[in-house]
């Protein structure tokens, strides 16, 4: 166990060097220059040079990556252009509304996809098992930005019974931001649920044909524990691996959503930091992101051992 852990931790800083030089690489290609997005249209050539300078965006980029390098090692991402103040400072301002985007979304899928991709398994051929995965493969297909603008014309502009955008302001109570977060969350949870009930129905299907799930209808165990305790318990591992695949794309999937409902979260950051080429904060939310992905991928490769103990990473 404890030279499997040592080898996920070894993959996983081989994994985040390398994006540490993808994400500087491909924020340095990037057409634009920060300097003269500052300045306006009217600076001359000689005041773009010189705030280069000052921003060091004129040193060789073999300086520039070094810098980079060592500021993450200390915890430092670098000073937003824009904004004024550490980049580790305004993602964690814009951190709550994400998380909790994310939560929610995920407790929405997987409370929709486990009960309903389970019974479309168990009642494999019929009618509801045809309704599900024809819902399911529509529901793949819609964007969740066309959703989140549906849910918005519908139950905020229409009904009036949720905000239509925004966050609330630092003093407004915290459930109140919370209610801010229902509709994206139910935007981003039923496009992600389609995912995992299909992928929950095919893995129950490979299980329940199997030799010990009759052998349990056949010793007479009731149909509910042969389900949950031997079939289930068997299928988690596809289930669990989309369930974590499904959270690292939320995170990822949260800057449409954010925009669309003018959430004041990561991921509207990350949309303002690449208009005004902010290179600070698109670099530091990049790594952040990655650094989430590659967490939950540990996470789940724990899971499986859990789950199982004969799986061996």
């Amino acid at each position: 166990m404890a030279q499997a852990l040592l080898r996920r931790l070894g993959g996983m800083a081989i994994v985040l060097a390398l994006v540490v030089t993808v994400v500087f690489i491909i924020v340095r290609v990037t057409p634009g220059d920060p300097a003269a997005v500052m300045l306006g249209s009217d600076a001359t050539p000689e005041d773009i040079a010189q705030l280069r300078t000052r921003m060091g965006l004129d040193a060789p980029l073999i300086m520039q990556y070094g810098q980079f390098v060592m500021g993450i090692l200390q915890g430092d991402l670098g000073q937003s252009i824009f904004l004024n103040q550490p980049v580790t400072t305004a993602l964690a301002a814009r951190a709550e509304p994400t998380f909790f985007l994310t939560l929610f979304s995920i407790l929405i899928a997987v409370t929709i996809a486990l009960p309903v991709g389970i019974l479309s398994a168990v009642k494999r051929g019929t009618i509801f098992d045809q309704i599900v995965v024809t819902l399911t493969m529509v529901a793949a297909s819609v964007p969740s930005f066309w959703l989140g603008l549906m849910l918005i014309q519908i139950f905020a502009v229409g009904q009036g019974w949720f905000p239509a955008s925004g966050y609330g302001g630092p003093g407004t109570p915290f459930l109140d931001r919370l209610h801010h977060l229902i509709l994206p969350a139910v935007a981003l949870g039923v496009v992600n649920s389609a995912l995992i009930t299909r992928f929950t129905r095919a893995s129950m299907l490979d299980v329940l044909g199997d030799d010990y799930v009759r052998t349990a209808r056949a010793k007479g165990a009731g149909e509910g524990r042969v389900i949950l305790k031997h079939a289930l318990k068997n299928a988690m591992i596809p289930i669990i691996t989309v369930i974590g695949l499904s959270v690292a794309m939320l995170v990822a999937g949260a800057v449409v959503t954010e925009t669309v409902f003018g959430l004041p979260g990561i991921g509207n950051l990350v949309v303002s930091a690449v208009l005004r080429r902010d290179y600070p904060v698109i670099q530091g939310a990049l790594l952040v992101v990655a650094a989430i992905y590659v967490l939950i991928n540990f996470i789940v490769d724990m899971l499986y051992i859990l789950v199982d103990p004969r799986v061996r990473l």
